[in-house]
């Protein structure tokens, strides 16, 4: 048996090659838990304006769709990886043919890109899901509708993130439009939830496996808006199964790297939503709220290094999107970036910026900013109240200039 080929090694630092799809903000985040770690991260994006390769150093152009610009980034690099799921599975598997390392690999990557394929996973592995039905027919959706009353959510099985590719209808002549345009679709049965969680879990090649605890996600208009850490009244019993849920879920799938399992909470239980294998954004909090970021953990799980400690920093994070100013077809009115980046470093001197180097547009997400505290209700406060001025210049009144800044409860 011929010996086992040497992991390639950037002969710069003596250390791997991670090779991530994607120039986003993960990206750019995961760049920035490689440079502690001493590693190289080469970043795939499609415009050299995107937010990684702003700060990377090793940045290649292309589709994350093209194959020929998929082997370009994998020549030499350990492990390739993603900030998105949006590549070809077939180009995922030519990849693995031709030796390339890819973390997660093809076949569990597809149950984050096929909402279908995951229906039909959790349903064999008799895991908890809303009720649904594949969808090719109006009879379809009508018959299911009947069974568990309109409205019903019919969802893309690709594509879709941020609330795209999500609707609710309420009756056959709206599905029948849908469908004309997507040919197949995922119907579910609307959920009566409490609110919505995300547990995250990193897993090794070896098996190895560590969790972070439960958050809530407060959603607006779809987009992800704050993340709540550990998710507030969550029963001990509950959050314990969740987490043993979304480990469950890595290992049926062999998944490497980052896990984030999306759930709705009922008053019954809990329904796994969506599944994404990557950093997500549910798990930004962990940067300054906990000993181990989700970025760093990616990096470890998906090069089979031991993992980190996920031990949280406080007893209390949130963190808040800052998202997009300006409606469509409005100018600009507020304070410029620099002048807010001053004021909110001057007045919320323990709240943590996340800035992602994107322009501004309507609903974007700009950036984050992260607090810590002991006081679930101070903590909120000041984090929505920073992401706000952030966003658009404007001031709550209990944070109006001139007050006191808020203590962090460090």
């Amino acid at each position: 048996m011929a010996p086992a080929m040497a992991a390639p090694i950037d002969p710069r630092t003596g250390l791997p090659v991670v090779a991530m799809v994607g120039g986003g903000q993960l990206s750019r985040m995961t760049h920035q838990a490689a440079v502690a770690l001493g590693q190289s991260l080469r970043v795939l994006a499609i415009d050299p304006a995107e937010s990684a390769a702003l700060v990377a150093a090793d940045v290649q152009l292309g589709d994350p769709r093209d194959l020929a610009a998929l082997r370009r980034l994998a020549d030499g690099a350990t492990v390739l990886t993603f900030d998105h799921e949006h590549v070809p599975a077939e180009h995922l598997h030519a990849l693995e043919a031709a030796g390339t390392r890819v973390a997660p690999g093809p076949d569990a990557l597809v149950h984050a890109q096929d909402k279908l394929v995951l229906r039909r996973f959790l349903a064999a592995a008799g895991e908890p899901q809303p009720a649904w039905v594949e969808a090719r027919t109006v009879h379809d959706v009508t018959v299911f509708a009947e069974e568990v009353g309109w409205p019903v959510v019919l969802k893309t099985p690709r594509g879709g993130y941020d609330g795209k590719g999500v609707f609710v209808v309420h009756g056959p002549d709206a599905a029948a439009d849908l469908l004309e345009q997507h040919r197949v679709l995922l119907v579910e049965e609307r959920v009566a939830m409490v609110r919505e969680l995300s547990a995250q879990v990193a897993r090794s090649p070896f098996g190895q496996v560590a969790v972070w605890p439960v958050v809530e996600t407060v959603q607006r208009d779809g987009v992800c808006a704050e993340v709540l850490a550990p998710a507030p009244g969550l029963a001990a019993d509950r959050a314990t199964a969740v987490q043993e849920l979304a480990v469950r879920i890595a290992d049926r799938l062999g998944v490497v790297g980052m896990l984030a399992v999306e759930l709705f909470e009922t008053a019954d239980g809990v329904l796994v939503n969506e599944l994404a294998m990557r950093p997500h954004n549910s798990g930004h909090w962990t940067i300054e709220g906990a000993r181990t970021s989700q970025f760093e953990q990616h990096l470890r799980a998906v090069l089979d290094y031991p993992l980190g400690d996920t031990a949280m920093t406080a007893p209390v994070v949130v963190m808040a999107n800052v998202l997009g100013g300006a409606a469509a077809g409005e100018s600009w009115s507020g304070p410029p970036l620099d002048e807010r980046i001053h004021h909110f470093m001057a007045h919320w001197p323990g709240v943590k910026l996340h800035w992602y180097g994107k322009g501004q547009r309507p609903g974007r997400k700009l950036g984050h900013v992260t607090a810590l505290g002991t006081d679930l209700g101070e903590v909120r406060a000041r984090a929505v109240a920073a992401a706000r001025y952030l966003a658009d210049g404007v001031v709550e009144e209990a944070f109006a200039f001139g007050h006191d800044a808020v203590d962090d409860g460090h």
